[in-house]
């Protein structure tokens, strides 16, 4: 296994501590949160449900055993863990290179507890390096990317792409996202855009960060 693969099946081991006592247990999408699913079917019996954020994740949790619920169907989920494409101390997160950052969002919102598990490359001084996904109606693909030019950015679109939602993908480069608050909300704002791959109005309320030797959490 890699030294990178290591550090995310670190951090997904120490993220189970916190499902004790738990009933519904919400659940990103990507290669560290595979490592958290396949953990979290060694304790299936110890909660409920799962809540997922993608149709790849669903398959997974139930390929180890794990009942899946809509969100509409369960109380508010105890904790949601996922991981991030970038994170900083703070505990802002870029998501979305997996392209579910629209079902991540409404579950990290809707969650009582957020855990963000990351391999210590993807913790960041500042936002920004990686691109923000945007989230797009099709029939709105080229005014939205007009509009994040106006915001500075340099939009690309996904192509061959479509989300779960049935939409497409702008990944937004060259953003400064020193405001990172203030780019969600402008971005959200813009007519087409379903969502955006800044988690800062949401953010995590606990980063663990794995490594080949330690954990860390934030």
């Amino acid at each position: 296994m890699s030294s990178s693969n290591v550090a995310k099946k670190q951090a997904a081991m120490e993220a189970i501590k916190y499902i004790k006592d738990c009933s519904v247990i919400g659940v990103g999408t990507g290669s560290t949160v595979n490592h958290f699913i396949k953990e979290l079917g060694k304790i299936r019996s110890s909660f409920d449900y799962a809540v997922s954020s993608s149709e790849a994740t669903t398959e997974l949790l139930r390929l180890e055993g794990v009942a899946v619920t809509e969100l509409n169907n369960c109380d508010a989920p105890d904790v949601y863990v996922d991981g991030a494409d970038e994170a900083t101390s703070h505990r802002q997160l870029i998501k979305g290179g997996g392209g579910a950052l629209t079902r991540e969002k409404i579950i990290a919102s809707s969650s009582k507890n957020f855990i963000c598990i990351i391999d210590e490359s993807k913790l960041v001084k500042k936002l920004g390096s990686f691109p923000v996904a945007v989230e797009v109606i099709p029939m709105a693909r080229s005014y939205v990317a007009r509009k994040l030019v106006q915001l500075g950015g340099a939009p690309e679109w996904r192509q061959g792409f479509v989300t779960d939602n049935g939409n497409w993908i702008l990944d937004v480069y060259n953003l400064d996202l020193t405001d990172s608050k203030e780019f969600e909300v402008q971005i959200d704002s813009i007519a087409g855009v379903v969502s955006n791959g800044i988690f800062s109005r949401r953010p995590a309320d606990k980063i663990i960060v794995g490594s080949e030797n330690k954990i860390r959490e934030i």
